[in-house]
């Protein structure tokens, strides 16, 4: 781990060495910089969402994760290093995307904006049932994994993703002060947006037959904990963790004991696991997206994807 951290930063620094050079062939590009428009880099989707809702026509959002990639493990290439070190504001979650938080803290500097530091981040164990089946052994594992972890996954409430559209309103306002109510006003009218899904979900969920969700990748605390759900995580917040024997067993116990009738897996990983289960309690599966990112050729959005995922739940928890 060390050597890959060390190898990292070598190629990091490196790639600040050209970053200059390459910012200006990435902006030519580009179609070149419009000095009428805030430069803004976002991360990964859901960031690149709430930018450009609050920016609009005032900012050039870049997203640093193509789609249908999967974020977590990003690499950035020496032109991505460039984008980070000429925009104007660098939005991004520290702790989820190693890769970029190396460039933020080589190239960045007070230009980034980290959204993590809007509200506390939630332990990875946030929402999850007690595993009282498990046995001693097992429910060691199980927090060995979680090891004090935060679950990054904040816009999975609609509440914390509007706190930060408040936010970021701010840190656009002192980039450009000229349209500093405009940024206000279109984080308000995106509150606005997030408060009624948020009525949505509560309202959807209230009442259900069921309340566990067993998930293939354990990124849904803040919807769990918002919603009086319980998350059952087959692996870790990390969606290439395999899951040791022993966890599989003890999520394919749970699953039978709560009668649960899907298996939740995402749209960027492997399925396998999930199908694994399923067949063992003879449930179905389906998808239940944590919108790290859209797919290529998607014409749908963060509000799209976060209604399709409610009625998933609806009709997978028994919901009336």
């Amino acid at each position: 781990m060390l050597i890959r951290s060390a190898s990292r930063t070598v190629a990091l620094a490196a790639a600040g060495l050209l970053a200059l050079a390459t910012a200006t062939a990435c902006a030519d590009d580009a179609g070149g910089a419009d000095p009428d428009r805030v430069d803004v880099v976002a991360a990964f989707y859901p960031l690149q969402f709430v930018a450009e809702r609050v920016g609009g026509d005032a900012v050039r959002v870049t997203n640093l994760a193509k789609p249908g990639a999967e974020p977590h493990d990003l690499e950035l290439n020496p032109g991505q290093v460039g984008q980070v070190t000429e925009a104007e504001l660098v939005v991004y979650l520290a702790g989820f995307q190693p890769n970029v938080d190396e460039a933020v803290a080589q190239q960045a500097g007070d230009r980034a904006f980290d959204v993590a530091t809007v509200a506390p981040l939630l332990d990875a164990a946030a929402g999850g049932h007690e595993h009282e089946g498990e046995g001693e052994g097992a429910a060691e594992e199980h927090a060995e994994e979680a090891g004090g972890a935060k679950d990054p996954h904040v816009w999975l409430d609609p509440t914390r993703l509007a706190a930060i559209g408040d936010r970021l309103a701010e840190r656009l306002g002192g980039v450009d002060p000229d349209r500093a109510a405009d940024f206000t006003a279109r984080a308000r009218a995106l509150r606005t947006e997030l408060e009624t899904l948020d009525s949505e979900y509560a309202q959807g969920l209230r009442t259900c037959q069921r309340r566990e969700i067993v998930t293939s990748h354990t990124a849904f605390a803040y919807l769990a904990e918002r919603y009086r759900l319980e998350q059952v995580g087959i692996s870790g917040l990390t969606p290439e963790d395999e899951p040791a024997a022993q966890r599989l067993a003890g999520v394919t116990a749970e699953a039978r004991e709560h009668k649960a009738t899907t298996i939740f897996f995402e749209t960027l990983v492997s399925p396998k696991v999930a199908e694994t289960i399923a067949r063992e309690v003879g449930a179905k599966t389906a998808v239940l997206d944590p919108i790290e990112g859209l797919q290529p050729g998607s014409t749908g959005d963060y509000f799209s994807v976060m209604r399709s995922n409610l009625q998933t739940l609806r009709t997978a928890l028994g919901c009336s």
